[in-house]
C-alpha cells in the first residue's frame, strides 16, 4: 500500500494520486528524496530597498522589482545557475543543483560579476553579492519554481552571512570558492567575517573580475596519483605515437559524465607528451554560455598558438595573427587567405563573413590549412574540452578536419559528455581514425585506492571507507572532494 503523506490514507500500489486527497503521490516520493552533492551557492540582496519599499504602494513595489528578478534570473540561467528563490528584493541560486558541472564555482563567480556590471550602468541599483562552495542537502524533487526549498545545510547560511558583509556592489566569496576560481579569477583579500552562530570568523575574498572574457582551458593540477585510468592513457599514447609514425590524423573523443576524469586523462597525456619538445600542444574549450561562442575552442586555440591576450588591442592582435600565419604557410597569398577567415574566430571580421553556408566552405579549408601547416612543422596535438556545448558548425568542422587532412602528424583529443552522443549518434564511429572512449566509473577497489591517496593514509576505518564510496559512487571528482571534506572536518584521519 502506498500512504499519503498528507491526510495518511492508504492507497493501491503504485497510485500517481491520493484518492482521498488528491495530493500527487510520485511528486510527493520524488521531493521526498535526498542526497548530499557540493554545491556553490549565490546570494545577490539590493541595498537600501526596504526603507525605499516602506514609503511605496505595493504595486510600484512590484512594478520595479519584477524586471530586476527578471534580469537576475536571465543572467543566473545564463550561466546554469537555478533560481531557488526570490524573496522580496534578495535572491538565491545553486550552481551544482540539480545538474552538476565540473566549473560550478566559476560558473557562479562569472554571474556575479555580470549582475554586478550591470548593476553598476543602472543608477538607481545598488546591492551586495556572495558566492560560497560546500556540502548540501538536495531535496531532488524539489520545484523551486513552485517555491519549493532545494538545499540546506550551513554553506547556505554562510553564503547569506557573506553577502551582508559584502561591500556595495561588491562580490564576498568564501575559501571554497576561492580556491576553485583562482586561477581564473582575480581577487583581493576581504577581512574576516564575523558571523552570528559561527565559533570562527570567516575568510573572505572580493572578486574584482575574471583573468578572461568567458571561459578558458581546463587546468588540472594533479594533486594524486592516476588511479584507475591506466588503460586508457595508454591507448591514448599509443595513439599519439601512431600519428607521429605514420602522418595519420586521428581523433580521439573521452566520453563520460562530469567528474569521471575526462580533463585528468588529457592533463596527463599533456604531461606524456610534453616531454617531446617537438610536440606542440593546443587546447579550447567549448562553453554552454555567452554571445558568440560558436568557435569559441577554435578561436582559444589561434589565440594561443599566435600568442594573442585578452589585453592586446584589436591592431596588435591583428599583427600576432598575421605573424602567426606567416611562419607556417611561406606562401604570402595563401598567408592572407588563411588570416582572413582566421580573423572572425578572434571577433575581428565577424561581419564580413558572418560564417555564413556559402562562406562556410571556404572558412573551413582556410582553417584545416593552417593546421596542416602546423602539423606539417612537428606533431600538434588540439584538445578541445566540453564537445557536448559546441555548436553543430563546430562538430561539423572537427569531422571536416578529420576526413580531409592528410599526411601529417594531427591528433585531436575532445572531451565531451554522454549529451554529445544524443545528438551525434554516430560520433567517433564509422571510420578508421576516429574513436569514442567511454570512461565508466571506478570500481570500489580503485575508488578506495584514491580516497587514501587524498586522505594520506593507506587503510581506512570500515565504516569511514564504506559511507565514503557510497557518496562518490565510483566518480573520481566526487571521490576527491569527500575526501577533502573529511580531512577538513576531522583533521588528518
Amino acid at each position: 500500500m502506498s500512504v499519503c503523506p498528507s491526510c495518511r490514507h492508504e492507497n493501491q500500489p503504485g497510485a500517481k494520486f491520493c484518492s482521498a486527497c488528491g495530493i500527487t503521490l510520485v511528486e510527493t516520493e520524488a521531493a521526498a528524496r535526498e542526497e548530499r552533492k557540493i554545491v556553490t551557492v549565490l546570494f545577490a540582496d539590493l541595498v537600501g530597498f526596504t526603507s525605499r519599499a516602506e514609503r511605496m504602494d505595493p504595486e510600484d513595489v512590484r512594478a520595479l522589482l519584477a524586471p530586476y528578478h527578471e534580469r537576475l534570473r536571465s543572467e543566473l540561467e545564463r550561466f546554469g545557475g537555478t533560481v531557488e528563490k526570490f524573496i522580496g528584493d534578495a535572491a538565491m541560486a545553486l550552481f551544482g543543483a540539480p545538474v552538476a558541472h565540473e566549473d560550478d564555482p566559476e560558473r557562479a563567480l562569472r554571474a556575479a560579476l555580470a549582475i554586478r556590471d550591470w548593476v553598476l550602468e543602472d543608477d538607481e541599483l545598488q546591492l551586495r553579492i556572495a558566492v560560497n562552495t560546500g556540502e548540501a542537502l538536495i531535496a531532488l524533487g524539489a520545484r523551486p519554481a513552485a517555491g519549493e526549498g532545494m538545499a540546506s545545510g550551513d554553506v547556505v547560511n554562510t553564503t547569506a552571512r557573506l553577502q551582508s558583509a559584502a561591500p556595495v556592489n561588491g562580490i564576498l566569496v568564501g575559501e571554497a570558492t576561492y580556491r576553485a576560481t583562482r586561477d581564473v579569477i582575480d581577487y583581493r583579500q576581504a577581512g574576516a567575517v564575523e558571523a552570528k552562530g559561527k565559533a570562527a570568523p570567516i575568510r573572505a575574498w572580493e572578486a574584482i573580475a575574471p583573468r578572461s572574457k568567458l571561459g578558458v582551458d581546463v587546468v588540472q593540477t594533479g594533486r594524486t596519483p592516476l588511479i584507475g585510468r591506466e588503460q586508457e592513457l595508454t591507448l591514448l599514447l599509443n595513439t599519439a605515437q601512431r600519428v607521429r609514425d605514420d602522418r595519420e590524423p586521428q581523433l580521439v573523443t573521452l566520453v563520460g559524465v562530469p567528474g569521471i576524469g575526462k580533463s585528468r586523462l588529457t592533463f596527463e597525456l599533456l604531461g606524456a607528451l610534453s616531454l617531446d619538445e617537438t610536440v606542440v600542444w593546443r587546447q579550447g574549450r567549448c562553453l554552454p554560455y555567452g554571445d558568440g561562442v560558436a568557435f569559441w575552442a577554435l578561436g582559444e586555440i589561434v589565440k594561443s598558438h599566435a600568442q594573442i591576450f585578452e589585453s592586446d588591442a584589436a591592431e596588435r592582435a591583428e599583427q600576432k595573427l598575421r605573424r602567426a600565419v606567416a611562419a607556417a604557410v611561406p606562401d604570402e597569398d595563401e598567408a592572407e587567405w588563411i588570416a582572413r577567415h582566421l580573423r572572425p574566430l578572434l571577433g575581428f571580421g565577424a561581419e564580413e563573413s558572418g560564417f555564413r553556408r556559402d562562406s562556410q566552405v571556404d572558412a573551413f579549408a582556410a582553417w584545416r590549412r593552417f593546421f596542416e601547416a602546423l602539423a606539417d612543422q612537428g606533431p600538434l596535438v588540439l584538445a578541445i574540452e566540453d564537445l557536448q556545448w559546441a555548436d553543430d558548425q563546430l562538430l561539423d568542422f572537427v569531422d571536416h578536419l578529420v576526413d580531409w587532412t592528410v599526411d601529417v602528424p594531427l591528433l585531436i583529443v575532445c572531451t565531451a559528455r554522454p549529451e554529445l552522443l544524443e545528438r551525434r549518434p554516430g560520433w567517433g564511429g564509422g571510420k578508421a581514425n576516429s574513436t569514442a572512449l567511454s570512461l565508466r566509473p571506478l570500481s570500489d577497489e580503485k575508488t578506495a585506492r584514491l580516497l587514501a591517496a587524498n586522505l594520506a593514509r593507506p587503510v581506512l576505518e570500515a565504516e569511514t571507507q564504506g559511507a565514503l564510496l557510497e557518496r562518490a559512487g565510483g566518480n573520481p571528482l566526487y571521490a576527491e572532494q569527500y575526501a577533502r571534506m573529511a580531512r577538513r572536518a576531522c583533521g588528518p584521519l
